[in-house]
C-alpha cells in the first residue's frame, strides 16, 4: 500500500510541476485590436507594421516581436499613432569594407538570429507583451509583404 501512495504521489507532484511551466504558452485572445499586419522593405531594411485599433495602455504594453529567425523591439510609429513598427536589419548593401578602420566607423552590425520560442511560419510572428506586469506571447498570422 505504501508503494501505490508513493507512486501516486510522485505522479501527482510531477503533473504539478510540469503544468507550471506551461504558463509561458501562446495566448490564444489577442491581447489588444489588430488590423492586418505586413511588411516593407526599405534600404537594408525589413519593416514589420502591426497596426492597433484599440489598446489599452495602462494594462498591455507591446514589447517586442519574433519574426522570421530574428527578435526585435516593438516602437510606436510617430506618424501613426496606432501602428507599431519593428525593424529587422537582413542585409547591409552599404557596409564599408577598408584596411583603414576610420573609413567602416558608420557600418552596422548584423542582426543576429535569435529564434521564436514557438514554432512559426514565414508570414507568421510572435508578438512578446506585458500584461498586468506578466510577460505573455501571442501568435500573429497571416502577414503580407507590401513593396
Amino acid at each position: 500500500m505504501k508503494h501505490i501512495y508513493f507512486i501516486f504521489s510522485s505522479i501527482l507532484i510531477f503533473s504539478f510541476f510540469t503544468n507550471c511551466g506551461g504558463n509561458k504558452g501562446l495566448q490564444e485572445h489577442a491581447p489588444t485590436k489588430f488590423q492586418d499586419a505586413y511588411t516593407t522593405m526599405e534600404n537594408s531594411k525589413l519593416n514589420l507594421h502591426i497596426p492597433v485599433t484599440v489598446i489599452q495602455d495602462s494594462r498591455i504594453s507591446l514589447d517586442s516581436v519574433y519574426f522570421r529567425g530574428m527578435k526585435s523591439a516593438l516602437v510606436q510609429n510617430e506618424e501613426l499613432p496606432n501602428e507599431y513598427v519593428a525593424e529587422f536589419n537582413i542585409k547591409d548593401s552599404e557596409t564599408v569594407m577598408s584596411a583603414d578602420p576610420r573609413e567602416e566607423y558608420g557600418n552596422k552590425a548584423p542582426q543576429k538570429p535569435q529564434e521564436s520560442p514557438f514554432d512559426i511560419e514565414s508570414n507568421e510572428a510572435i508578438l512578446v507583451f506585458s500584461q498586468d506586469n506578466q510577460r505573455k506571447y501571442y501568435k500573429v498570422s497571416d502577414i503580407t509583404d507590401r513593396n
